[in-house]
């Protein structure tokens, strides 16, 4: 089978404290879980066609913890337009991937993607991050800070043959989302939740049907 690729700039943010249970198979903070993922692909393939420059958001909601299920999931899309049903399928976890397979299986209500602009921002060494798709979402970090001067803190979260931060370190910087905020069909408002920044690199095989 062919294969598929995409490494890029990766932002995960969501309604928890910083240091977000879900990555110690905790319970929410707040007992739900809103958020967001994202990713600006700096290279990549599908097959022959090339990635390089799109840029996805999947909005997420869960009742309860992730792993019991009955989420939504909401994807919106800035790409070109012959790489949009690669990226689409990547997404949903019909070309494997563990992270993607593992939301699209939590995820049973499944929302019409968007299409819009994204605009990404992102600076791992100062854990900040400036991430908008068109006027219908937005979410910022910072680094997190000491207490007394409050100088710029810095934690790492290390998850060794993990599935979501998969880069040669298996590591995600943790900051401050200050902001998480959608009006799609996946609501948030969110003000000082989690936020996980980290270069990431993720594929798989083409099925025969796509």
């Amino acid at each position: 089978m062919a294969s598929w690729l995409m490494e890029g700039e990766y932002l995960k943010t969501c309604n928890c404290d910083p240091g977000c249970p879900c990555d110690f198979n905790q319970a929410p903070t707040h007992g739900h879980c809103h958020g967001c993922a994202g990713m600006k692909i700096t290279s990549g393939h599908f097959g022959d066609v090339d990635l390089s420059g799109a840029k996805w958001i999947a909005l997420v909601m869960w009742p309860g913890r992730m792993d019991e299920g009955d989420g939504h999931v909401q994807p919106i899309l800035d790409c070109a337009d012959e790489q949009l049903e690669a990226l689409g399928t990547i997404l949903s976890g019909a070309a494997g991937g563990t992270f993607f397979e593992i939301v699209d299986a939590v995820c049973p209500h499944k929302h019409d993607p968007i299409r819009a602009p994204i605009g990404f921002e992102w600076d791992m060494e100062s854990r900040t991050a400036h991430v908008t798709a068109g006027e219908v979402f937005e979410t910022k970090t910072d680094t997190l800070r000491g207490i007394d001067p409050p100088d710029p803190y810095r934690i790492r979260v290390h998850i060794p043959g993990g599935f979501e931060y998969v880069n040669e370190e298996d590591t995600s910087e943790v900051a401050l989302a200050t902001m998480l905020r959608s009006t799609t069909d996946i609501e948030m408002d969110v003000t000082d939740g989690h936020a996980s920044i980290c270069y990431v690199k993720y594929e798989g095989e083409i099925p025969v049907a796509a």
